[in-house]
């Protein structure tokens, strides 16, 4: 039987993340991927192919409502669904070919077919050709998360459909229904509005991101509604939905309204994610299960069994690449004896829609909720010169600090590239920086950091200098 150091279960970003990281300590390691392919969720069914519809349908846009403002003249436009199916999978295929590449390089024995507990240090292998033992020192558990439904929900995966089938379709819907107005939603919404689909919304939240801070939910709801068209139904329950050929019916049911039909010809189902744990048989291994599904651990990430850890959307916190990333160097770096530190406290959460939004540390509602004496700098993008340049001047940067100490507690932001600017917010919260701290950086010009320090002078004694 094959003898390891460490087994990772698993190949997502937290997976092979982990994996490489044991093997550059020395470690002798092995992942286990039931797919064919490596990359889990995020490279196959989720960051990477979504992203790459997103860029393909801005581009597009942009192309149809602004071209003609710069003096370049293209003439009627279509977009060809099929090819831009075919770029994103070209880009799905060649980062498989780099995750392969790393494999090699650093060593690690990848072993495909699902894989389960036998016991504590023991992981079976099963897939169509054989069966097979590995054991393991210890075993990192990185299997992610899946699609979460209701049983009356019918998916069927063909029109009543989840976002892996969202990032595959073969035509353009007219209609699309959304039901969930979270991340994946307004994502895959955005791609196919600006594609020309009808696009509506529906969610029981009286807003949408509503795990974000409620300033950026509204700004976004604004900016989608007027330029893409989007019709939101919130407050709203889902009472059925049901199939007809190739038309999909809704029934909306709220408090303060008659109850509402919709139709369409897709509906996506996007209301979150769960644990993937299922017939892992956790329990011959001694590890405890949360009700949500979600493996416990403690502060190291060890389960009830401690040569066994847990990484990424199988354990408490957002479902988040990045979040899974650093939790996989964390726990390799500890079973390699070192002294690592993560900050779950400042894991940045970002929306690709466009404007973009991001954020990290407390919401203004969180802290209010808790007393916490607070002071608030904003700046918006139409006062910006790069963001009158590029045309994108929807949107603010929203800086929270503690009233007496000026530490920054939370940075919120909606506009462009807001998924790269929030870096600059952790790497200050990081270091426990003061809004005067960024306020007193250079910042170059013309760029749309310099939001950033505006909202920072906003925050000390409202000191703006563009507004």
């Amino acid at each position: 039987m094959n003898q390891f150091d460490v087994i990772v279960v698993g190949s997502g970003p937290g997976g092979y993340v982990s994996a490489i990281r044991c093997a550059q300590l020395g470690m002798k390691t092995a992942i286990v991927e039931k797919y064919p392919k490596l990359g889990g969720t995020c490279l196959n069914v989720g960051c990477i192919p979504s992203k790459a519809l997103l860029e393909s349908s801005e581009h597009f846009l942009k192309s149809k409502k602004e071209f003609a403002i710069h003096g370049i003249n293209t003439g009627p436009l279509s977009i060809d669904i099929m090819q831009t199916m075919k770029r994103k999978e070209k880009i799905v295929s060649e980062m498989h070919m780099g995750l392969d590449f790393l494999m090699n390089k650093n060593k690690i024995s990848v072993f495909h077919g699902f894989g389960s507990f036998i016991d504590k240090n023991t992981i079976s292998i099963s897939n169509a050709k054989k069966n097979q033992n590995i054991q393991g020192k210890n075993i990192i558990i990185a299997t992610g998360s899946k699609p979460f439904s209701l049983p009356f929900f019918n998916l069927d995966k063909e029109r009543i459909i989840t976002s892996t089938e969202a990032l595959s379709l073969q035509e353009i819907p007219k209609e699309l229904i959304v039901v969930g107005a979270g991340v994946i939603g307004l994502e895959l919404g955005s791609v196919y509005a600006r594609m020309g689909t009808r696009v509506s919304v529906v969610d029981i939240n009286k807003d949408i991101l509503s795990t974000m801070d409620i300033s950026l939910g509204r700004e976004l709801k604004k900016t989608l509604t007027r330029d893409l068209g989007f019709k939101f139904y919130m407050s709203h329950n889902v009472k059925s939905i049901k199939r007809k050929g190739k038309q999909v019916n809704l029934l909306l049911q709220s408090e303060s309204e008659n109850d509402i039909k919709l139709k369409g010809d897709y509906c996506l189902v996007a209301i979150g994610r769960h644990a993937y744990t299922e017939n892992l048989n956790l329990d011959l291994a001694g590890i405890n299960v949360l009700d949500s599904g979600q493996i416990n651990v403690n502060k190291f990430l060890q389960t009830s069994s401690p040569n066994i850890y847990a990484i990424g959307d199988v354990v408490a916190g957002p479902m988040l690449a990045h979040k899974a990333e650093e939790e996989g160097v964390f726990v390799a770096e500890l079973i390699a004896g070192q002294k690592p530190e993560m900050n779950h406290d400042l894991i940045p959460n970002v929306v690709y829609t466009w404007p973009e939004v991001a954020s990290v540390g407390k919401t203004e509602e969180e802290l209010r909720a808790v007393g916490k004496e607070i002071k608030i700098g904003s700046f918006p993008f139409k006062a910006n010169g790069r963001a009158k340049i590029s045309m994108d001047t929807d949107g603010f940067v929203k800086i929270i600090c503690d009233k007496n100490t000026d530490e920054i507690l939370g940075v919120h932001m909606i506009g462009p590239r807001c998924a790269d600017l929030i870096s600059e917010a952790v790497v200050a919260m990081e270091y426990k920086a003061s809004a005067e701290d960024i306020a007193r950086i250079t910042h170059a010009h013309p760029t749309f950091s310099e939001v950033i320090k505006e909202a920072a002078l906003a925050a000390t004694d409202n000191r703006a200098l563009h507004i």
